[in-house]
Order: C-alpha cells, then structure tokens, then sequence
C-alpha cells in the first residue's frame, strides 16, 4: 500500500511500515481524558491507500472545516497483504492514537482483550446513531454484548467486475446467471483473444475470495459461520465440496499459469482487466469502483459493471459474503471527545454522500441513494436481499489465516482431489491450536 502525495495541510503524517507476523499484542494503558470542548489533535491511525485513502481526506478535510479547532495526524501503516501485522508493530512500538480503521472483526477482538478499545455504547445513545444506523450493523461492531465499532461503509464481496467491452467481442449478451453459464463462457472470451478469462490474485490474499463465495454457495451460512469458529473440522466434506468446486473452475481453462496468478495482487489484477485488456472477471471488493471511477477514468455503468455471483442450484444462492471497514476509538487516545465526534461525523449526509459519489456503500439513512451508480445498486441490493456471512478470512485468527491462505497457494499449483485433501488436512492441523 503507498502513501498518497496529496496531503492537506491541515494533516500531518507519520509513516511506519507494516511489520509482518502474529505476535502476540501488548496491552497499552492510560485513561482517556475529556475536555470541554472538539479542539486540539486528533490521532488517527490510517492504512489504506490510493483511491480510498484521497476519499479519507475528503471527509477529513470536511470533518476539520465543521471542528476548525481540531488538528489531524494519522500514523500511516504501509506494507502489501494483509495489515494486521503493520498494526500491531505500530501500537507495541508505543504509537498512542485515538482513532483506528479496522475491517477485521477477529482482530477488534484481540484489541479489546488486550484492553486498548473503548466501547461506543453511549455514543449511540448520545448521538442518537440508533435513528441513522440499523441494529444489524450495531450488532456487527459488538463483542458480547458491547459495542465497540462504527461501522462507515461496507461491501458485497460476491459481485464479479467486468468491463463491459468484453463480453459484446466475445458476443456474451449478458453476463452469466449460472455456474455452467460462467464456466461455459471462458471458451468464448478466450476465442476472443483474451489470455485468461478470470483473473486470480494469488499474492496475498484476494486468492481465498472464491472459495468462500463458493463456500456460502454450497453449504450455506450456518456452515461458514460453524467453520469460522472451528465448530466443524476444514475435513469436513462441505468444506472439500467447496474447494473441489473451485477446482473445476481452474480446470476448465479460466485463469492461466499458476505462477502468473501467485505474482500478482488484486490491484495488478484489476489493470489486467481494465488497463490491458488482457483478462475478463475479477472477484473483489467494492473498493474496485472507487479505483475503476478515479484511477481509470471509466464510466460505472457503461464502460464496466458488477454482476452477483452465479447461482450454483444447491440449495444457497441466496447467500453473500459481505464485509465492512470501521472506526475503533481507543482507551488510551489523548483526545476522546475530538475521537467521538469524528465517528459522529460519519454518519452525515455530507460523509455519506463522499461515499456515495467516491463509489462506496453507506449504513447511514442520511446517505442520498441516488447517488449510487449501477455496479453499487447492484450491490446494496445483494446485500439486502441475502443471508450474510462477513469474509471468512477476516474472522480468522491471525496465525490461522496465514496458513489458510498459503494453503490455497498451494491448492492453486495443484487443484487435484488428493491435493484438496493435503491442503484441507494442513489447515485443520493449524486450527486445533488457534482457538
């Protein structure tokens, strides 16, 4: 992840790269003090990058001209894959912030256990979040009955990209609806010249996003979420019926060499598609509108689009992965009142709609809907209209999801039955000692 080099002036930056590893976090203390009034420096812990960081700044930038006495610093983490680590080596180095970005729910755990967050339960009543946010996303920000994240956007992570161009040279009339649809497909886009009909970013982690759709396709969300809490074995056989699916997609010509998907990250990717014209379907994040509308200059809705994940006529289609980034308030953050009101200003039409315009889906009700285009209509109604599950990988324990991931790098090089049941076994193997 890189630093953007338009900064306002009125925030000021530290940068720290990320570390890597699971190690254990340190607790830090220190009581959060109040003050009369929304003044003085704000400290806000930020790791995104590109596109979504400049849309962080536009809602900074709003935020400080409502509070005109309130400064920003954010201590910027930057590193590739997964973020976790690089925060962790910032917050056990002695950063002391007052605000964090968080998309993790099993990593809000491990910081409220170490007693760094502050729960937000009075904030909601306070600022009356309860009349703009649904219970659904409050109850997505709680541990055990305490609520401790302000959920500011989130995203259907079972939406396939494409540009549109593609599919009408390789005369696909619409996008597919079905599992044999999709597969019957790569034929065609292929005959058309392209390399590779799905494009895989193997790198890190975006590898994982098909199996856990495919997952929530084949055994539904109860299964997924007994899995996540290793309620169920990774051997169980709905989990191999998952990855065998999954298979049949590397089998049937879709994504080319291994080595080529196991270079590359989701954002390498992405260019493929719609810089080179060299692949066809991405699964990912609804961060891609934001980089499909500003970094490529593209038209959402007519020069590329979303569609929801082909049904699989199993028994589940009506199921999604979602996920969600949001604000964590620290207890230890030198500026508690300043940190309050910066959650506050999240639920704003004016933070909404920067989302919406940004390509971003808001929980607020001051968001004004119109302002979505196609791809994120397509989208909200996913979501609205599914049974949920958060991404698989998200409420993992750290040690465990990097096995997992790697696991899948291996399952990618060789998508044989017997190498699904070596890589399934590997992963259970980790499991039994990371809960």
């Amino acid at each position: 992840m890189t630093n953007s080099s338009r900064f306002m002036p009125e925030i000021r930056r530290r940068t720290l790269l990320a570390g890597a590893g699971s190690t254990a976090l340190l607790a830090l203390s220190g009581a959060a003090r109040g003050q009369d009034t929304v003044s003085g420096e704000l400290v806000v812990l930020n790791w995104l990058g590109g596109s979504e960081l400049d849309m962080m700044h536009s809602i900074q930038k709003a935020f400080l001209a409502k509070y005109p006495d309130v400064t920003i610093r954010e201590v910027v983490v930057t590193g590739q894959g997964d973020m976790r680590g690089g925060i962790r080596t910032a917050l056990m180095g002695g950063e002391v912030v007052d605000v964090l970005i968080n998309t993790w729910p099993a990593f809000r755990k491990e910081l409220a256990d170490a007693g760094m967050l502050r729960s937000v339960d009075d904030q909601w009543k306070a600022f009356g979040w309860d009349k703009l946010i649904s219970q659904s996303w409050k109850d997505l920000g709680a541990i055990d009955g305490k609520t401790y994240g302000l959920t500011y956007t989130f995203g259907d992570r079972s939406g396939i990209w494409y540009k549109k161009e593609h599919l009408e040279k390789a005369g696909i009339t619409e996008p597919p609806k079905t599992w044999d649809e999709f597969v019957a497909s790569f034929a065609k886009l292929t005959q058309a010249g392209y390399a590779a009909p799905v494009a895989i970013p193997g790198k890190y982690w975006a590898h994982a996003e098909w199996f856990e759709t495919l997952l929530l396709r084949t055994a539904g969300v109860e299964t997924a979420t007994k899995l996540a809490a290793h309620e169920i074995p990774w051997t169980d056989p709905a989990v191999k019926t998952a990855l065998t699916k999954y298979a049949q997609m590397l089998t049937s010509g879709c994504c080319g060499a291994p080595n080529t998907m196991l270079a590359n990250d989701w954002d390498g990717e992405a260019d493929q598609i719609f810089q080179a014209n060299t692949k066809n379907y991405l699964l990912i994040g609804m961060w891609m509108n934001n980089r499909a509308k500003n970094d490529y200059k593209l038209t959402e809705g007519k020069d590329y689009g979303l569609f929801q994940f082909p049904s699989l006529g199993m028994g589940h289609d009506d199921t999604s992965s979602v996920d969600a980034k949001e604000l964590l308030v620290t207890t230890n953050g030198p500026n508690p009142k300043a940190a309050d009101a910066f959650l506050d200003f999240w639920t704003s039409a004016d933070a909404a709609n920067i989302l919406a315009k940004a390509g971003y889906a808001s929980p607020s009700s001051n968001v004004d809907a119109s302002l979505y285009g196609e791809a994120q209509k397509v989208a909200t109604q996913a979501v609205a209209s599914s049974k949920l599950q958060f991404v698989l990988g998200d409420l993992l324990p750290g040690d465990l999801v990097d096995e997992y991931r790697v696991q899948l790098q291996k399952f990618l090089q060789d998508p044989s039955d017997a190498n699904i049941d070596t890589v399934l076994s590997a992963i259970e193997t980790k499991a039994k000692g990371s809960y």
